[in-house]
């Protein structure tokens, strides 16, 4: 399976096509990159576009062995990066990377951590699951630097601690939906300190069928974890202060609105037992106009 296949293609130019792809899928994401200048927003619609093609691959219907050759597929491609190869997703951070200086060893980190999803690896310790997120999430917060630009040297490693934010709260937003489908993001020990389903035994549907009426083990698990994301919120805010006007805008407005999902999760944790947490596409519009005008961009 090439990776412009899991992308869903449709033949288009290669910018044209991940940024098309990145307006109609990425919910969240697409609110913050449009207020970059064209050649940056191309930029990161093209690692979207990539980072979403190999998601799908983790999460499609596929035999695992199967998942594993696609994935060593995404990998040789990206190592190679042919601005002439048929696959739209690659001819078009080929043409990225001739104008911004992307780490390849950050593609290859996100292809990692999709595989420990097609492992199906558990996480007993926080630091343990720490790694999967650095890898599905930093590598996307290390890509967008190197599209950013900044000047200071620690800016790589905020971003990193950003992604790592993010992922956190995808995995509260989506615990039944993982769990209905295998797999437990929440680390072990947390689970059985606040007493709920641990992974352990392989009980993962336990998890999604927990009672919202005993909300008690579910609203102190729940708080704990988001307290936690929060210190990792503040690290990854002070990545804005490091870019430039347009780019802090665009970091701000993504983080913001992942930083107010949380808190609407963590005001009435039971929304996650009742199906995927979402915020209302103007309240998301208007964080990403609030951050513009914050930034002065």
């Amino acid at each position: 399976m090439s990776v412009a296949t899991a992308a869903h293609g449709d033949g288009a130019g290669p910018l044209r096509h991940c940024a098309e792809i990145t307006r109609r899928e990425a919910a969240n994401f697409y609110y913050g990159i449009r207020l970059l200048p064209r050649a940056k927003f191309e930029a990161l619609c093209a690692i979207y576009t990539f980072a979403r093609a190999v998601d799908d691959i983790g999460d499609g219907t596929l035999e695992d062995g199967a998942k594993l050759e696609a994935l060593a597929h995404a990998r040789a491609s990206v190592q190679a990066l042919d601005p002439g190869s048929a696959d739209p997703v690659i001819a078009a951070l080929a043409q990225v990377e001739s104008a911004f200086p992307l780490p390849r060893t950050s593609f290859i980190d996100l292809i990692d951590g999709v595989q420990m999803d097609v492992l199906g690896t558990h996480y007993e310790t926080f630091d343990e699951l720490a790694v999967y997120c650095r890898r599905v999430a930093g590598s996307i917060g290390r890509l967008c630097v190197a599209v950013y630009g900044s000047a200071a040297a620690s800016a790589g490693a905020i971003a990193d601690d950003l992604g790592v934010a993010m992922q956190l709260t995808n995995i509260l937003r989506d615990v039944r939906e993982d769990a209905l489908n295998g797999r437990v993001y929440l680390p072990a020990e947390d689970l059985r300190r606040f007493a709920w389903p641990s992974p352990d035994g392989g009980d993962a549907a336990a998890i999604a069928a927990v009672d919202a009426a005993n909300p008690g083990p579910l609203e102190q698990l729940v708080h704990f974890e988001a307290a936690r994301n929060r210190e990792w919120f503040a690290r990854g805010h002070q990545l804005v202060a490091l870019l430039d006007r347009r780019s802090g805008a665009c970091t701000l407005a993504m983080s913001r609105i992942y930083a107010s999902l949380l808190e609407r999760i963590d005001a009435r944790p039971q929304r996650i037992l009742e199906g995927r947490v979402r915020l209302p596409p103007a309240t998301k519009a208007r964080i990403a106009a609030g951050s513009l005008l914050r930034r002065g961009a």
